[in-house]
């Protein structure tokens, strides 16, 4: 009869491995983006209900949602890169194409507001470049 120390000592650990130092990197890289592109979101979908009619804004947020869903699925690919995976595939372009598709096809929603939305994670990138290029600028 086995104890159940035994059986744990035998059994293989289901706990994942410790991420090296830069896969760490990679997810504080990650982590950063995403908050950087939600809190730019929330700037500029409270900008847009200022000035504009509240059916741009929620068209708006609805192309920045889609827009962190792609980045979401893009960084999991990214994450996949060497282990799985030889190459990123293309499988996230199919959320920016669906979306697409629905703003044209209903008469509700208006494709420039929700393009532009998805476009803000492309700031964020923007966003984070400039900090990068500030901070080793004044080193």
């Amino acid at each position: 009869m086995q104890t159940p120390e035994t059986v744990t000592a035998s059994a293989p650990s289901k706990l994942p491995a410790e991420p090296n130092a830069s896969m760490q990197e990679f997810y504080q890289l990650q982590k950063e983006l995403l908050i950087t592109t939600l809190v730019l979101t929330g700037i500029i979908f409270i900008t847009v209900a200022l000035f504009y009619p509240l059916n741009i804004a929620l068209n708006y947020l609805l192309g920045a949602c889609t827009g962190v869903v792609y980045l979401k699925v893009l960084a999991r690919n990214v994450e996949q890169l060497g282990t799985s995976k030889k190459q990123v595939g293309k499988s996230q372009l199919a959320i920016f194409i669906g979306l697409i598709i629905v703003a044209t096809q209903w008469n509700q929603l208006q494709v420039l507001p929700i393009f532009l939305g998805f476009l803000t994670y492309k700031g964020t990138l923007l966003v984070y470049m400039l900090r990068i290029l500030l901070v080793s600028g004044s080193r």
